[in-house]
């Protein structure tokens, strides 16, 4: 190991280190009660509650993801999609936070969003609460998955070792500190962590227009590249029988610009329908101490992602006139960050910037195995196993089962061409059409009932399945991103089924009226 890399470690660990010395902090107090452990006794400030919210989200893709599909095809893809997920956090800020605080109170105080849908309609057969929790199983185990795979591609790039052994240090580490504090730990250190990526990435894309000779430069050379810096086309890499991009004359080669129609762009955008079911947003609404904070959470976290989002694809397009030939295939242009940051910066700052990858992957990891542990150590363990069973057993439960949803993880990550933004495409789909529309009707429908719920989330998960694995290969129209299909399909069916079905019972709605008039 040479001096270098043996800074960037050094600067990484310090960095592990105060993230360890949070969990320590808080373990105490997170071990008193599942209610602490699983949604902090509902004491976050606004500050917290915005950035952990956004950082928990953002995961390792806005630092390698994001740039590297700016990188790769340029600005099309990355860009509309980062302006559906900008557009997707404000509204849901705006239409869903406050009502979910409340209606979360009324709600028998649930703590989890699996309890929250069960306790709304009031369900006896805990069937809402155990389909609910397995959907949230399914896709978190996903989800985190990925962030696995970015910290196996971070530490084999910068410690040319083992991608595999790296993975699974990474793996070990985020589930220790995760088993250590629970919410309130994880959303301290994400506060911290969403200042070291939006740090990061604005650090590197200033130094790296610099060296690239200014804006002005950056974006001859994009314009140079066949459909790079356009909204309505897209570069299309010449690719060898392997998939590697063909370099000619140290050039990369890239064919005629690809179209870029309506369909692709509502595709891009309805990544946006996503935040309306994330569990770990969703979370931090029913977490903060006081509704009416939510207002100054909301500017708070719009900032935030802005500035993140559009920084991060303009990595992509500045590391494509630095480093032309450095990644020639999709799953390594995910490493541009890196090597521009590794490049640009003494070692040591090299070492805090990496952090910044390590702060994604942290914050959303941890996000991620907690959710979905506390679906079934408190959904379905104690919500419909054993019913009496001690907060001491529930806590007992949720570290088993981080174990061995980390082990199932760890396995969905071993294959290092594994491309981290296609992986959290697919369990962003799963979340935003199982719960997504669900959540917008339990908050604003009177009319809607169990069955309606039940079929919301059925046809929801079972259609991104559905479109992903065998009606997107049909192409043409039937390309589009599967999160739109089944989110749509999902509402209709909460529709159609409520509609003729029984309608809600009194005390249902009298509990929806209330939380409507302002009453918890």
């Amino acid at each position: 190991m040479n001096s270098d890399t043996l800074q960037i470690l050094i600067a990484m660990v310090v960095y592990m280190a105060a993230v360890i010395v949070i969990g320590i902090v808080y373990a105490r107090r997170a071990n008193r009660s599942s209610d602490q452990y699983f949604l902090g006794g509902r004491t976050l400030g606004p500050w917290i509650t915005a950035m952990s919210a956004e950082a928990s989200d953002m995961s390792g893709w806005l630092l390698m993801g994001l740039p590297g599909v700016a990188y790769w095809s340029g600005l099309a893809d990355a860009g509309w999609t980062a302006i559906g997920l900008a557009v997707g956090t404000y509204l849901n800020w705006l239409i869903v936070s406050k009502r979910l605080r409340r209606y979360s109170v009324r709600a028998g105080n649930a703590i989890t969003v699996p309890e929250f849908f069960s306790n709304r309609f009031r369900e006896k057969k805990k069937t809402i609460l155990f389909i609910a929790a397995a959907f949230i199983l399914v896709f978190f185990t996903v989800y985190a998955a990925s962030c696995f795979v970015t910290c196996g591609k971070l530490f084999s790039t910068l410690f040319g070792m083992d991608y595999v052994a790296m993975m699974i240090v990474g793996a070990v580490f985020v589930l220790l500190y995760t088993i250590l504090g629970g919410f309130l730990a994880e959303s301290a250190s994400d506060f911290m962590q969403a200042i070291v990526m939006v740090t990061a990435l604005v650090v590197i894309v200033v130094i790296g227009v610099f060296q690239a000779g200014g804006i002005g430069t950056v974006l001859e050379n994009a314009r140079e590249i066949p459909g790079f810096l356009e909204f309505f086309g897209m570069a299309t890499p010449v690719l060898d029988e392997s998939g590697q991009q063909i370099v000619e004359a140290g050039k990369p080669l890239f064919g005629e610009a690809a179209e870029y129609g309506a369909l692709n762009v509502f595709s891009m955008l309805a990544w946006g329908l996503g935040y309306f079911g994330m569990p770990q947003v969703l979370l931090r609404f029913m977490a903060i101490r006081r509704e009416e904070e939510l207002k100054y959470s909301r500017r708070i976290a719009m900032v935030w992602v802005v500035i993140s989002l559009a920084v991060a694809v303009f990595i992509g397009i500045v590391g494509r006139q630095l480093y032309p030939t450095a990644h020639l295939d999709k799953s390594a242009a995910e490493n541009i960050f890196i090597t521009m940051a590794t490049s640009s910066l003494p070692a040591i700052l090299a070492g805090f910037v990496m952090a910044g990858i390590l702060a994604a992957t942290i914050s959303s990891s941890d996000s991620y195995l907690l959710i979905a542990a506390s679906a079934f150590a408190k959904n379905i363990y104690q919500g419909i196993c054993r019913k009496k069973a001690t907060d001491k057993q529930v806590l007992v439960a949720t570290r088993i089962t981080l174990l061995l949803l980390a082990g199932i993880a760890i396995l969905i990550a071993l294959d290092e061409k594994s491309i981290i933004f296609q992986i959290v495409s697919f369990a962003w789909a799963g979340f935003g059409a199982t719960f997504g529309p669900l959540m917008i009707f339990s908050l604003f429908w009177k009319r809607t009932n169990k069955a309606g719920a039940i079929a919301g989330m059925v046809g929801g998960a079972g259609m991104v399945f559905l479109w992903k694995l065998v009606i997107s290969k049909l192409g043409g129209v039937f390309a589009i991103y599967e999160l739109l299909p089944a989110f749509l399909f999902s509402a209709l069916c909460i529709v159609v089924v409520s509609l003729l079905t029984k309608a809600p019972a009194k005390e249902i709605q009298e509990d929806f009226e209330a939380v409507q008039a302002g009453v918890q």
